[in-house]
């Protein structure tokens, strides 16, 4: 079977993503209402009961808005840094003490034949983290709100097969948008949101031939849109001497209304 994944949502209107093997299934991030995730669940064949956790990212609403009631209903534990749990303890409620899980920044935890890996990551919240996924030699690398990629970043989801990568904003159009000027900065600071042209220039040094597909994902529906982020990022990498052919390197969508289909992230 290998490891496979769906991004279930994706955006500042709320965040899951699901990965699975032969034998384990886990969710990143729960910030759809329990009824939205439930739903999105079926849209790809599954129900709570399928799933062996939850991973948190971070403490933002977008994140954990459904945590407590999803874990609650399917008596789920939650996987976070101690950092983390602090900051979104009151926010989940109440839960047994089974489901509270200290997931340390840099661990590796294994759930059954699935290895998965935090790593710190740039983001204006209590102490924030990306994941990597291994099955065997396959890796899936998930990083999204990423004020900036730091060099320890780049290590960390370097080689991977698969890529689910911010792509948060055009930066003109944020610029020209209806946010007020302190938010707006806030975006574009290093504890923000990665922008199309960031992305790209990350990709461009990633991109060694290991990695097939990268989805863009976390797009503000406000100040970017699909089309304009994925040219925007092969430009970018064009523009950084990385050209590549649809079928040696892809760029995939994300949606914050409809999950991407089911995706093997190796066939090795």
């Amino acid at each position: 079977m290998g490891m496979s994944f769906t991004v279930l949502s994706s955006g500042s209107t709320g965040n899951a993503t699901v990965i699975k093997n032969e034998d384990t299934a886990l969710m990143i991030d729960a910030g759809l209402s329990a009824k939205r995730i439930e739903e999105l669940l079926k849209e790809r064949e599954l129900t709570g009961e399928d799933l062996n956790g939850i991973l948190v990212t971070h403490e933002h609403s977008d994140h954990i808005k459904g945590l407590g009631a999803i874990a609650r209903k399917y008596k789920l534990p939650i996987y976070a840094n101690e950092k983390t749990w602090a900051a979104m303890s009151k926010h989940v409620g109440t839960l047994e003490d089974i489901q509270r899980v200290m997931l340390e920044t840099g661990a590796t935890r294994e759930f059954g034949s699935l290895r998965v890996e935090s790593f710190a990551i740039s983001h204006d919240a209590a102490e924030p983290v990306g994941y990597n996924f291994y099955d065997g030699e396959s890796k899936l690398s998930v990083a999204t709100d990423l004020g900036y990629v730091s060099d320890k970043v780049k290590e960390a989801i370097s080689d991977a097969d698969v890529m689910v990568l911010e792509a948060n904003h055009d930066v003109n159009m944020l610029r020209m948008g209806r946010y007020p000027w302190n938010i707006k900065r806030r975006i574009l600071s290093d504890i923000g949101h990665l922008s199309n042209e960031m992305a790209g220039a990350i990709l461009s040094e990633l991109l060694t031939g290991v990695t097939k597909r990268t989805y863009l994902a976390h797009l503000s529906l406000d100040h970017n849109m699909m089309d304009l982020a994925k040219m925007s990022v092969r430009s970018a990498m064009e523009d950084r001497g990385c050209f590549y052919k649809d079928t040696e390197f892809q760029l995939r969508d994300t949606y914050y209304d409809r999950p991407t289909p089911w995706d093997k992230v190796s066939e090795s």
